[in-house]
């Protein structure tokens, strides 16, 4: 009786178990592609801010009137460091997401093999119709 009490409470702890990689790994995906969305918008910014900042220069040098536009190009440049940092910050947490995919992925295949080696799943998917 004990032995049958450990085995459902097994059961049922691999059973969470599972569900809760279920619920995690597509949500993980979504995530990363999210991320991964955001990093190219990010270096789309950083080139047209690098593209802007060049324009700036080649016409504040080719002005007759003397306009200012150093403190222009300088706020651009700080603006591309800062998007330049967040793209760093987005692809360390990307490859983070990459790695706990991974490693929900792995963890699920070894459940089911674990599972399968125990015969629930074949004696459960024989009784359901």
């Amino acid at each position: 009786m004990a032995a049958a009490t450990m085995a459902d409470s097994s059961l049922g702890k691999n059973m969470i178990a599972d569900g809760l990689l279920g619920l995690l790994k597509p949500a993980i995906q979504q995530l990363d592609t999210h991320v991964h969305s955001v990093r190219e918008s990010q270096v789309e910014l950083r080139e047209h801010i690098d593209s802007l900042a060049t324009e700036l220069c080649r016409i504040n040098e080719h002005q007759k009137v003397a306009l200012d536009l150093d403190p222009y190009v300088k706020k651009l440049l700080n603006a591309r460091r800062r998007v330049v940092l967040v793209n760093n910050i987005l692809q360390n947490a990307q490859e983070r997401l990459r790695r706990l995919n991974h490693n929900v992925a792995k963890e699920t295949a070894r459940r089911k093999t674990m599972l399968e080696a125990s015969g629930v799943f074949t004696s459960r998917s024989a009784s359901q119709p």
